[in-house]
């Protein structure tokens, strides 16, 4: 990769990298017990455990957290005196969705076009890769010149804050100077980035009643109210003709002043079918970094095989609010709910229940850390000047942390650039970038001890 030691030792580790990798991505470590077996993820949780373990590192522990989850911590010992950096990441993903839609099966690594694809692979086990290669590298050219902690989420993806309440309940166990999120991403592959906002999010179930029960639809359609006709005219109100998020009293005009995203690019990473209109108004940045965004994630209804002719008692629908830095995420949800009680048609009974929240996040970006980070990624990339990009998804336990550590420089970066698809079918990794970043996080290390 270059003349530097810290690259080609990275170079050289790359096939053990691959071989972990692939390990680590055969558990399917969904920390959604309901449909995947704890077994899965406790045994993640024990392969991380060893792998730290043979990196001399101490006080290992296995978090039994507050959502009936397991985090992984272990801390490796610096130089006496040395400042304490904190390396995250999570071992638990998302579902695999369809298994037959992937092109390979989404727990076994697989090769293909210069990319390694399975379930995790960028979001976020390749995280967990980075942070020992890192380590590695500097173990082999001089040595770790910081304390380390190491920290490995099992329930990131469920969003249901075991970490952050563990976290809040032992304050003392993640304290550090700085902390290295490694579960952000290139704003594209070989361009480096670190993320400077994320947004943060609520999750809310809405339920929707207007019977005692089914009724058919020949004998009192018409005249009975149609809980799903309900709730698809209460969803449909939380959007403009535009695409727009449209929740009552919560502001979408905010601006983006940082990176841009081209809209021609953006079409193409996010695969938008040929004569789609994308949703919103203002850049894509605007949209996906600095103002609120509503999706519907999911609606129990009746499926259309096996469907009869029935007006339809009760509907539910699941509804993810992502809220953008300068928007409080408890108080956005009190306004999604009652957006949703001032909107539901025909005096139909609605309820709500809250599944998730997490707030938005702002970095310092002129701190001593990001100058440290921004120099190692010059030599990571060749000369290539570090990027501040936002990210529109959430990672709530960086707010815990902001709150517990005033002090501490929170930087984020990662292997989940575009071409990644974290969260969808074929979700993969490059492994160039886990190189690079590997080369570019021990780097820092090393430039964070001296400044």
């Amino acid at each position: 990769m270059s003349s530097n030691p810290v690259a080609e030792t990275v170079a050289s580790l790359m096939p053990r990298a691959k071989a972990e990798l692939t390990e680590l991505v055969a558990f399917p470590s969904v920390a959604d017990f309901d449909q995947f077996p704890r077994s899965g993820s406790e045994a993640a949780a024990a392969w991380i455990v060893d792998a730290l373990r043979a990196e001399g590192f101490q006080d290992l522990a296995v978090l039994d957290t507050p959502d009936g989850t397991q985090s992984v911590y272990g801390h490796l010992p610096g130089p006496e005196g040395a400042r304490t950096v904190l390396l995250y990441a999570h071992y638990d993903v998302q579902p695999p969705l369809d298994d037959a839609a992937w092109t390979t099966p989404p727990f076994e690594l697989t090769e293909r076009d210069g990319r390694w694809y399975g379930r995790g692979s960028a979001d976020c086990k390749g995280g967990v890769i980075m942070h020992l290669l890192a380590l590695r590298a500097l173990k082999a050219n001089g040595g770790v010149p910081v304390h380390v902690k190491v920290i490995v989420e099992g329930s990131e993806e469920q969003g249901t804050g075991g970490l952050e309440r563990y976290a809040e309940a032992h304050p003392e166990l993640l304290a550090a100077d700085a902390v290295v999120i490694g579960d952000a991403g290139n704003f594209r592959v070989g361009l480096p980035t670190v993320t400077s906002t994320l947004r943060g999010m609520t999750m809310l179930r809405v339920s929707v009643d207007t019977l005692a029960g089914n009724l058919h639809s020949g004998q009192f359609g018409g005249a009975a109210p149609d809980a799903l006709g309900a709730l698809i005219r209460v969803l449909d109100s939380l959007r403009a003709e535009d695409g727009s998020t449209t929740v009552d009293g919560l502001t979408d005009d905010a601006r983006w002043d940082g990176l841009q995203y081209d809209e021609e690019q953006f079409r193409q990473d996010a695969k938008v079918l040929d004569g789609v209109e994308l949703i919103g108004s203002g850049t894509v940045a605007d949209r996906i970094w600095a103002r609120p965004a509503v999706t519907v994630l999911g609606i129990d209804c009746p499926p259309v095989v096996g469907a009869t002719p029935s007006v339809q008692a009760s509907a539910r629908a699941l509804i993810s609010l992502r809220v953008p830095p300068g928007q409080d995420a408890a108080e956005a949800t009190k306004l999604l709910q009652a957006h949703l009680e001032a909107h539901i048609p025909w005096g139909a009974r609605v309820s709500t229940e809250q599944i998730g929240q997490g707030q938005p996040f702002s970095a310092d970006t002129t701190s001593p850390a990001y100058a440290a980070m921004s120099d190692a990624m010059a030599v990571a990339y060749h000369g290539q000047e570090m990027q501040y990009a936002g990210q529109g998804g959430s990672i709530p336990l960086c707010n815990t942390l902001a709150a517990l550590y005033p002090n501490a420089e929170i930087l984020l970066i990662g292997l989940s650039e575009p071409e990644a698809q974290i969260h969808a079918v074929d979700e993969s990794v490059s492994p160039e970038e886990l190189e690079r970043l590997s080369v570019a996080e021990a780097l820092f290390l090393r430039n964070y001890a001296g400044s």
